[in-house]
C-alpha cells in the first residue's frame, strides 16, 4: 500500500488522548485518521489504570470498564495506615475495554483507525508539521495532513523532529503482573514506600474485582538505576511486609510502562502540530497517573485542531488558546506535585514512616485531593486548620510558592 492519503487531521496513539482527539475531530466535521502501531487497540497494556470516579462519570465510561476503590492503604517499613471512605472515589480500569471503548465511539464519530500502522517521523512544510510518514501493513505510506495531533505517549514520535523537543530526561518506569491472589480486599488499594519496595517510587497492589489484582513497581529516573522488572520479581518471590497477605500469587499477565516526570517543561502547540497526553507531559508526578489528562486534554486537542483545519489556520498562534487552556487548568498543580515528589524521593525508611503519621490524620476528601494533586490555596488554608503540623506546613509553603510562579 505504497501512498499517500490527505485528511484534515491525523491523530497518532489510539491511547486515551489519541481515541479522545480523534472523536472530537470527527465530531467537529474534520476528516479524521487515527493511527495504532499495535495490530489491536491496547494490545499492550503500559498503565496500572488507575483513576477517579469523578473522571469515570465526566468521560461515561461503562461500569464493565472499571473496578471502583473506597480505602487506600499506605505502608512504610514500620507503619501503615487506611483512609477509608463511605463511598468509592477511585477505579481500578479495565485499561484494554476502557481504551476500545474511547476508540469505538471515535470510529462511530467518522474516524478512521489504522492498525498495524507505525508512525516513523514528521512530514515538514517549511517549518509545519505537514502529516506523517509510516509503515502500514502493507507497505509506506504517507498521512497527509493539516494538522497532526500527537498522542503516541512517551515516545512522542512525530513531537521528537520539531526543533526544541528533546527525549524525556526524567521519567517514571512500571513494571506489574496481573495476578490472581488467594486473600484479596476488593475495596481497598495498597501503596508501598521505603527502600523495602522501591528503590525512588512505590510499589501497589491494585485490585480489579474477585481475586484479580494488579501488582507493581515504579521507580523514577534518573534517581535510581534498578530495573522495577527486577525489584517486581523480588516482592513476587519473597513477599515482604504486607505482600504476604495475598496467600498464593499466580501471575498472568505482564505490564510494563514509562510516563514523563518533567512536568509542562515542552510547549504542546506547534505550526501543524498540537500535543496531547504524555506526550505533552500532562501527567500527576505524585502517583504517576494521567488518563484522566489524556482524556479531558485529547478532546480539547481534537476540538482545536478541526476548527484549525477547517478555517485553513493551523499556525501556532491559531491554536495557542489549547495551551494556554490546560496550562491555566492543571501547570500549577503538577509543579507543587513535583516539588512534594522531590521532598518524598529525598525521605529514607524512618522518614516514611513518620509521613505516615501524618496521613493517618487525613480525612478521605484530604487524602484524595492530596494523591490527585488537587492543590490549591483554599485546600492549604482548609489543611492549616486541620492539621497545624510541621509537615504540612511545610507542604503549604511548597504549593503557595508554585502558585507564585504560575
Amino acid at each position: 500500500m505504497d501512498g499517500a492519503s490527505s485528511y484534515d487531521v491525523v491523530v497518532v496513539g489510539a491511547g486515551p488522548a489519541g481515541s479522545s482527539a480523534a472523536y472530537s475531530a470527527a465530531r467537529g466535521g474534520a476528516k479524521v485518521a487515527f493511527l495504532e502501531r499495535e495490530g489491536s487497540v491496547a494490545a499492550t497494556v503500559r498503565t496500572s489504570g488507575v483513576t477517579w470516579m469523578d473522571a469515570i462519570r465526566e468521560f461515561g465510561i461503562t461500569g464493565d470498564c472499571y473496578h471502583p476503590i473506597r480505602n487506600y492503604a499506605f505502608f512504610s517499613p514500620n507503619n501503615e495506615v487506611t483512609v477509608r471512605d463511605a463511598e468509592p472515589r477511585a477505579a481500578v480500569l479495565n485499561v484494554r475495554k476502557t481504551y476500545r471503548l474511547l476508540a469505538g465511539r471515535a470510529q462511530d464519530a467518522g474516524a478512521e483507525l489504522f492498525t498495524g500502522t507505525n508512525v516513523t517521523g514528521a512530514m515538514t512544510g517549511g517549518t509545519a508539521i505537514a502529516g506523517v510518514h509510516a509503515v502500514a501493513k502493507d507497505g509506506m505510506k504517507d498521512f497527509v495532513a493539516k494538522v497532526v495531533v500527537d498522542a503516541s505517549g512517551f515516545q512522542s514520535v512525530v513531537a521528537r523532529g520539531v526543533p526544541g523537543i528533546k527525549r524525556w530526561g526524567m521519567f517514571g518506569v512500571g513494571a506489574e503482573w496481573e495476578a490472581e491472589a488467594e486473600n484479596v480486599d476488593e475495596d481497598t488499594w495498597w501503596l508501598l514506600v521505603g527502600s523495602e519496595y522501591s528503590p525512588a517510587g512505590y510499589a501497589w497492589v491494585f485490585p480489579l474485582g474477585g481475586n484479580t489484582v494488579r501488582i507493581g513497581v515504579g521507580i523514577a529516573k534518573p534517581a535510581s538505576t534498578q530495573d522495577p522488572a527486577e525489584k517486581l520479581q523480588q516482592l513476587i518471590e519473597h513477599r515482604p511486609g504486607p505482600l504476604s497477605r495475598l496467600g498464593k500469587i499466580s501471575p498472568t499477565e505482564f505490564h510494563y510502562g514509562l510516563i514523563p516526570n518533567e512536568g509542562v517543561s515542552r510547549k504542546s502547540v506547534h505550526d501543524g502540530m498540537i500535543m496531547a497526553g504524555d506526550s505533552a507531559g500532562q501527567a500527576n508526578p505524585l502517583v504517576l497517573e494521567g488518563i484522566r489528562y489524556a482524556i479531558r486534554y485529547g478532546l480539547a486537542a481534537g476540538s482545536t485542531a478541526a476548527r484549525a483545519a477547517q478555517s485553513g489556520d493551523a499556525t501556532e498562534p491559531a491554536m495557542r488558546h489549547y495551551e494556554e487552556s490546560w496550562r491555566k487548568e492543571i501547570a500549577s498543580k503538577i509543579r507543587t506535585a513535583l516539588r512534594v515528589q522531590e521532598r518524598w524521593l529525598g525521605l529514607d525508611d524512618a522518614g516514611w514512616d513518620a509521613e505516615l503519621d501524618i496521613m493517618r490524620e487525613f480525612s478521605a476528601d484530604e487524602f484524595l485531593d492530596f494523591v490527585k494533586a488537587d492543590f490549591g490555596l483554599g485546600y492549604i488554608a482548609r489543611m492549616a486548620v486541620s492539621h497545624p503540623r510541621t509537615a504540612v506546613n511545610q507542604l503549604g509553603r511548597l504549593v503557595r510558592d508554585s502558585l507564585r510562579r504560575r
